[in-house]
This record gives structure tokens, C-alpha cells and sequence, in this order.
């Protein structure tokens, strides 16, 4: 296996638990980590050598500047700005203000980079739009990845079997508009029915239920996260549900990644899926031309 680079940028919950995963990771030779704050980033840098030492783990973390992220291999974007979200429905739309100045200012850092970037903050699809756009790197957005597995688990413990029984997948957007695929959602390879009602409710409270509990959702993304660059930097090939470029607009679809390639293999919809996709592509191009808009009007002054 190459050793590879993975830079990251944010140290919150999701950046750290991304970090201490790809410590472990034999490929990972370097992490580097910048933030908003350089104390953040130096004091999630020190923890991770310390883990390192501890552990006797040849990866090794430093602090860097966001242009220096042009010597990653790939990069995982995941910094927050400061908001308080007190949205009760389309949760994750409502980062989008707040976080689209600080995600247009990275892709102009970053603007020619040509390497893998995967996308964990949210509104995860209109800003991996957005961080490509801007930046012309391959962008990829991990919210559908992290739905299809909640996915999985709920239709699971409905049809008490294991996850690995079941095969289904949920696409679209990140968010209240995320279309479940029941039509052609298998368990131990037949055709089974979906409670969608049930499926939609776990999809929503699931991750409500971890704010609640730990503060924020880490452990899920952070996992999805780790498969993305698995495949991407070809050290494992597989499937994924990533949120990339469909027409203009990008939307969480399955991906085969073979040798670090990623080629679109859609998933056949009966008519409602299709009219939930249409809308979604419809909500998210909406929401990138109010980002858009506003980006061109502060450039402008």
C-alpha cells in the first residue's frame, strides 16, 4: 500500500473523530489539520501524536495553513461556522448562511487543486456544489451515505434480520428530501416491503437522538468518511453513496469505485421516487442560487 497524505479541515467533533480513524488506517502516513483557530488545530494535532505514541502508530499529524492543503492527496472538509440552528424542519438547509461564506473562501484557497475532497459540512450537497464550483476539484458529499446506512438498520430491526441482509439505498438530498429507494430494496435478495412512515421517522429522529445524547453526530459521518477515501484513493474498491454532479446539481447516487475511479451506476426509481428526486434536484439548485447570488453580490463590492 502508497502512503497518502489527508488533509482536514475543521477540528470539531467530525474532524477529530475523522482524524483518529485514519491514524489506524496502515495507508495514512500524514494528517494535515487546520481550522479556524490554530490553538483547535495544534491541540488536536498533539492529542493525535500522543495517540500515536501510545498506540505505536507510524502516522503523523502537523499543523498547516488551508493553501498548504495543496500537498494532501485528498482532503476531508468539515469546519462549522459559528451558528445556533434552531430549525425544526430541513435542519441541515439551515447551516447554509452561515457556513457557504467560510466553504467559498476554502475553494478560493484551494482553486486548481485536482485531488479528491470529500464533504461533511452541511447543507453537505449544495456545498460540495458549491467547493467545486469555486475550486474545480472532484468533490464528494457523504450525507446520502450516512441515510442509506440508517436506512439499512432501521429496515433491519423491522424485519429482524441482520443489516447485512438487507440491500437498499437512499438518495437525493441530505436532508428532508432524501428519497428512499423501497421499490427496489431487497432482504436476502427478494423483494420485501418498507414502512416508509417508519423508515422516514428513524431517518429524522436518529440523528436528533445523538445531538441530544453526545452534542453532535461524529461516529456515522466520520465512518462514511473513511469508506469515501478508501475507494478514492484506491486502496480499496466498493460502493458508495456519494453526492456528486447529476446534470448541474449535485445529489447523493450510488458510485462503483474501482482503482480510485468512480463511475454512476443509478438505480432504477418507479414513479414516485423519481417525482421525490426531481423535487429534491429542484430544492437544491434553490438553494445554490441563493449562495450563488450572494457570493456574486459580495464580489461585487
Amino acid at each position: 500500500m502508497t502512503g497518502h497524505a489527508v488533509g482536514i479541515v475543521g477540528a470539531g467533533a467530525i474532524g477529530q473523530t475523522v482524524a483518529a480513524l485514519l491514524v489506524g488506517e496502515p495507508w495514512c502516513d500524514r494528517l494535515l489539520i487546520t481550522s479556524r483557530t490554530g490553538e483547535s488545530a495544534a491541540g488536536l494535532v498533539a492529542d493525535l501524536d500522543d495517540m500515536a505514541h501510545v498506540g505505536g502508530i507510524g502516522t503523523r499529524a502537523q499543523v498547516v495553513t488551508a493553501a498548504e492543503l495543496d500537498q494532501a492527496d485528498a482532503v476531508v472538509m468539515c469546519p462549522r461556522a459559528p451558528f445556533t440552528n434552531t430549525a425544526t424542519s430541513n435542519v441541515r438547509l439551515a447551516g447554509l448562511a452561515a457556513n457557504a461564506p467560510l466553504i467559498a473562501e476554502l475553494g478560493r484557497t484551494l482553486t486548481g487543486y485536482t485531488r479528491p475532497v470529500v464533504m461533511v459540512t452541511n447543507p453537505v450537497d449544495v456545498l460540495a456544489r458549491q467547493f467545486a464550483t469555486i475550486s474545480g476539484a472532484p468533490t464528494y458529499g457523504i450525507g446520502s451515505a450516512t441515510d442509506t446506512a440508517r436506512y439499512r438498520a432501521a429496515l433491519a430491526a423491522h424485519h429482524r434480520v441482520p443489516v447485512e441482509a438487507v440491500d437498499g439505498y437512499v438518495i437525493g438530498e441530505h436532508g428532508d428530501g432524501a428519497v428512499i429507494c423501497a421499490s427496489t430494496t431487497t432482504v436476502h435478495g427478494a423483494p420485501c416491503t418498507v414502512p416508509l412512515d417508519l423508515v422516514r421517522a428513524e431517518l429524522t429522529d436518529r440523528p436528533r437522538r445523538i445531538n441530544a445524547g453526545i452534542g453532535r453526530t461524529r461516529h456515522g459521518p466520520a465512518a462514511a468518511v473513511l469508506s469515501a477515501l478508501r475507494h478514492l484513493l484506491a486502496e480499496q474498491d466498493g460502493t458508495d453513496v456519494l453526492s456528486v454532479n447529476r446534470g448541474g446539481v449535485w445529489l447523493g447516487i450510488r458510485l462503483r469505485i474501482s482503482a480510485g475511479q468512480p463511475t454512476v451506476h443509478p438505480l432504477t426509481l418507479d414513479e414516485a421516487e423519481t417525482a421525490q428526486l426531481l423535487a429534491a434536484r429542484t430544492k437544491l439548485t434553490t438553494a445554490y442560487q441563493q449562495i450563488a447570488h450572494e457570493e456574486g453580490a459580495r464580489s461585487c463590492l
